[in-house]
């Protein structure tokens, strides 16, 4: 079922908007054709790819892993409690709006303070409007914070400063239930992406979307998750990758490419030398100094033959 609005409910550094055309024209012809049960996303993220695919193709189930547990929260409640959801935000748009610019940022650090505060770990057991609350506040937070980021420290707490935009929109009613509907069909898992591994068999497409090697020290962007993802993680899932691939899955993974640094850096090429590495431009949007946003290279690392049939519906 084709769901018009759904797209992802967060702003998100790294978020794959802008490389979907790319990852669409490269799919298995499987999956174009219909003929993959199962799709599964390790790092789901702001969920652009997921949304984009689920979307457009058919899957009996759809199986979404985070290490993020306010990230899982907030797409339980959006697939479990949208209305309730969209009435707490209606409230929260209102009450902001109302507001001055200074009046603003107290309200925002106000809301940020009780974000931090009420932290603690996911319970299924206890799920309810508490979490709904939750779930609400980092889509405000992600909303009117600094350059709309997720970003944690080491003790876990939400740091981001607060964002003077003019008109936030802080509630896309339609877009929630959009996705919420398309939320439907999948399983939302807090984990590891290796938890993965029971969902895939030979009849599974798996995109990796894991947090980017770093091109350098200055672009290091603290991670939405206070573990960080370092060199010996990559080795790590460029082990799992191997793994899956023997099980005749079907395998899609994105990273930076460190030839835009170094061109004698062959870090990738050394993890996954028998696949294919393509090298496709995207737009640096993360920097602190503004000279160095521009076009790069990114890769998309897969273990099957592309031929670009079809058209690109992403």
């Amino acid at each position: 079922m084709r769901v018009q609005s759904a797209r992802p409910f967060l702003k998100w550094a790294g978020g794959k908007g802008q490389l979907l055309r790319e990852f669409a024209v490269r799919l298995p012809r499987a999956v174009k054709e219909g003929r993959t049960d199962t799709y599964v996303e390790p790092f789901v993220g702001g969920g652009a790819v997921y949304f984009c695919i689920n979307n457009h193709y058919a899957f009996d189930e759809c199986h979404i892993f985070d290490i993020n547990e306010e990230l899982v929260l907030a797409y339980t409640v959006v697939r479990n409690d949208v209305e309730e959801l969209i009435e707490v935000l209606r409230d929260t748009e209102t009450a902001y709006l109302e507001l001055d610019t200074k009046k603003r940022q107290e309200f925002f650090y106000t809301v940020r303070t009780r974000y931090n505060g009420s932290k603690a770990s996911i319970r299924w057991d206890r799920y309810g409007k508490p979490w709904i609350q939750r779930a609400a506040d980092l889509i405000f937070l992600n909303r009117t914070c600094f350059n709309g980021l997720f970003r944690v420290n080491s003790e876990g707490g939400f740091n981001v400063p607060f964002g003077r935009y003019k008109n936030p929109q802080i509630l896309n009613q339609e877009v929630l239930r959009s996705d919420s509907v398309l939320l439907e069909n999948t399983s939302i898992h807090l984990g590891d992406f290796a938890d993965s591994a029971r969902y895939v068999d030979a009849n599974t497409f798996v995109y990796f979307d894991p947090p980017y090697r770093p091109l350098n020290r200055t672009s290091r962007f603290t991670s939405y998750s206070k573990d960080g993802f370092g060199d010996d993680d990559q080795r790590r899932l460029a082990k799992y990758f191997h793994e899956l691939d023997a099980r005749g899955a079907q395998l899609m993974l994105s990273n930076s490419d460190p030839k835009n640094e170094d061109p004698n850096d062959h870090f990738f090429e050394d993890l996954y030398p028998e696949y294919t590495i393509e090298r496709v431009s995207a737009r640096r949007m993360i920097n602190s100094n503004g000279e160095r946003r521009g076009e790069i290279n990114e890769l998309i690392i897969t273990n099957y033959s592309t031929d670009r049939s079809g058209p690109s519906v992403c």
